[in-house]
């Protein structure tokens, strides 16, 4: 406020300025403490704190954190995570551990200290506990452990310390596991031909052969198809008419691609039969062994 000269109080034709409006008056969610925080606000960071699961940590959840870490000029960002029996619990099984969780957190730059095993539903006391001034989250409801669908930050909201983060559009991680699930045998063709066996990818044998004549015919296509390409640049070269060399090429490729295919069709057929028959032996044998054992 600028200040009034000795020359224009004499003239007395000036009404004083309008005091400036309280802290608490300003933000109502100070409440009658309100000048006492914001004189602790300016002597310390503002402590906010933002919470969830963070499984498979990914930028959405990172823009979350720079959002809350922004929210003031000096802020302390505190950030929860909980463990795995609560999540189970509550939500879902998780693609990592609790402690995989929690140490991708300690690596985001925002984040200043994070806190393992935090609770489901925040409390006065877990809030006095760690002197947090406010809790950072987006506005879409999420149920708490009463399983009546209430919002697990209803108390955060109505003592006024809940400040709105955006979501970021696009990614999520139930996103990242739709997208594995929907090209789950490309992955497992990936993980076999790095060297990982079918016990550690959870596959059947049968699957794993199934998997494995597929990759076999991939490697197959592309190696006809760079053939081809080399082809019809030499055809090009020699003065072919590019049009009937690609229909008889194409015609050759696709006849001895059905023929292996059906070969290996053959073979998978073969690789079943087998095990059904050697099931079939194991079963007789119980079978004549408990007889035997009865008799």
């Amino acid at each position: 406020m600028a200040r009034v000269s000795n020359a224009k109080k004499r003239q007395g034709g000036n009404k004083p300025a309008a005091a400036p409006p309280s802290s608490a008056a300003a933000d109502p969610a100070l409440g009658r403490s309100g000048s006492k925080r914001k004189q602790a606000e300016g002597d310390r960071p503002v402590r906010v704190y933002a919470d969830g699961i963070f499984d498979l940590f990914h930028f959405g959840h990172a823009r979350a954190l720079e959002q809350a870490k922004k929210l003031f000029p000096n802020t302390y960002l505190l950030v929860g995570c909980c463990n795995d029996e609560l999540t189970n619990r509550y939500k879902g099984k998780t693609v990592m551990t609790q402690e995989e969780r929690y140490e991708s957190l300690r690596h985001c730059k925002w984040v200043d200290e994070v806190i393992p095993d935090a609770p489901w539903v925040l409390t006065q006391e877990f809030i006095d506990k760690h002197q947090i001034d406010y809790v950072a989250h987006d506005a879409l409801p999420y149920a708490d452990t009463s399983g009546a669908a209430n919002d697990v930050y209803e108390f955060v909201k109505k003592i006024g310390k809940f400040k709105e983060t955006k979501r970021t559009d696009g990614v999520s991680t139930s996103d990242l596991i739709m997208r594995i699930l929907k090209d789950y045998n490309q992955y497992v063709m990936r993980n076999l031909a790095r060297g990982y066996s079918r016990k550690d990818l959870g596959v059947s044998y049968v699957k794993e052969k199934q998997l494995q004549v597929n990759m076999k015919i991939n490697k197959l296509r592309e190696t006809v198809k760079a053939h081809q390409e080399k082809l019809q640049t030499v055809a090009k070269t020699a003065g072919i008419n590019h049009e009937e060399w690609l229909a008889n090429a194409d015609r050759w490729v696709a006849g001895f691609l059905e023929k292996f295919e059906q070969h290996c069709h053959n073979m998978e057929t073969a690789i079943k039969d087998r095990i059904q028959e050697r099931l079939g032996r194991q079963l007789s044998k119980g079978i004549s062994t408990g007889l035997v054992q009865e008799e």
